[in-house]
């Protein structure tokens, strides 16, 4: 089996390490943390001037026609920098969903500036319950014979302060026990009968409360009116892996840092590298990055393909969220005091590795998914229905 790189991916790769190591230092990061906006828009241009916000979109729609397996390669490059960018809500929450689901007018309205990074989206899914799950939605979309009036609460919506449109999942038809009567309905983010208000997270990153109380035309419907789910699903898993490929080039970048730090610090006489209890983190770390790595490429190569990918997407997920934790805590243990202090970098990674670790899902999560594919979920005679 041929996990290798393909040349232009291998070029890809190159020209993003040297691209960010030179243009997203982290004195960038810690200032975008304190910036309104969340991102640099000069950089977030020179991203798109460089073609990567085009990737995965045919060139019929100003895409570059690439793989999501392409996308991964990239990813993995940001998130070795902490790149603060609204990348995996614009392209991928939003742009591929709108390829999957848009009519042909809706994929030729959005999909060109979304690719060229002029317009930038992002998906408003969860509520109050912080759950993945299709009964979560309790967001209503009542029709009145001309259009959608939308009413509900969404939580965690990502860099909705610089989106242009939101994608917002609400119920329209069905229970709210079933998956059946969810629809996505493109939003235009600068309506009057749109309220946002900031959540202070850990990491830092502009995530907030969106509260919906607005009217929309038909023609926002992304899809079939009630029949979202199973789209939302595939675009779940697709951020679930893009989320594991930022989290991979984050551990590699923190081994990396603290190899260098076990080579440098001296304690009695010698590096404490040489010391058998920090080689064994070190080794432990190798291997977290290592194995998170493949799960995280085989499951993109699996989406890339078309094939069947819900318990590996769920595996990458589950294993890289936990490791990366794992990887940061072992960094401070070497490190010492001095790794939570701003003198260094790594407390930029272990706020990051938290966040990421329950992005689109934690590890409880994905082992229920994992289950579910394995086929050992069956009821037990004596349980009691919910």
């Amino acid at each position: 089996m041929d996990f290798s790189l393909s040349e232009v991916q291998k070029m890809l790769k190159r020209e993003a390490r040297s691209f960010l190591e030179k243009e997203c230092p982290s004195k960038l990061v810690r200032e975008m943390e304190e910036d309104t906006r969340g991102y640099s828009p000069e950089l977030w241009h020179r991203i798109a001037e460089l073609g990567w916000t085009a990737i995965p979109f045919p060139e019929k729609y100003g895409g570059a026609g690439g793989s999501f397996l392409d996308l991964i390669v990239l990813l993995e490059e940001m998130g070795r920098v902490c790149l603060p960018s609204p990348f995996i809500p614009s392209v991928i929450l939003a742009g591929l969903t709108i390829l999957d689901l848009g009519s042909e007018d809706q994929k030729e309205e959005f999909l060109p500036g979304i690719a060229g990074g002029g317009i930038i989206c992002t998906l408003a899914l969860l509520e109050s319950s912080d759950s993945y799950e299709p009964t979560a939605i309790t967001c209503q979309a009542s029709y009145d014979g001309k259009g959608h009036h939308i009413q509900g609460t969404k939580l965690f919506v990502p860099d909705a302060n610089i989106a242009d449109f939101l994608l917002v999942a609400a119920k329209t038809r069905g229970s709210s026990q079933s998956e059946q009567g969810i629809t996505l309905f493109i939003v235009d983010s600068k309506s009057q009968d749109i309220g946002y208000t900031l959540l202070k997270t850990i990491a830092g990153d502009k995530q907030f409360e969106v509260d919906l109380d607005v009217k929309v035309p038909q023609t926002s419907v992304l899809g079939k009116v009630g029949n979202a789910w199973n789209s939302l699903k595939k675009t779940l898993e697709r951020a679930a892996v893009a989320k594991c490929a930022e989290m991979v080039g984050a551990t590699q970048r923190i081994l990396e840092m603290t190899l260098d730090y076990a080579k440098e610090r001296q304690q009695f006489g010698h590096p404490i590298g040489s010391f058998q209890a920090i080689q064994h983190h070190c080794a432990n770390m190798a291997m977290d990055v290592e194995s998170s790595r493949l799960n995280t490429y085989h499951a993109a190569w699996l989406i890339s393909e078309g094939l069947p990918s819900s318990r590996h997407v769920a595996v990458a997920k589950a294993w890289t969220g936990e490791a990366y934790r794992k990887i940061t805590a072992l960094s401070h243990q070497i490190h010492g005091a001095i790794g939570f202090t701003k003198e260094l970098d790594l407390e930029l990674y272990i706020r990051r590795a938290k966040a990421a670790e329950v992005a689109f899902g934690d590890g409880n999560y994905h082992r229920k998914i994992i289950a579910q594919e394995l086929g050992c979920t069956t009821r037990r005679k004596n349980d009691r229905q919910p």
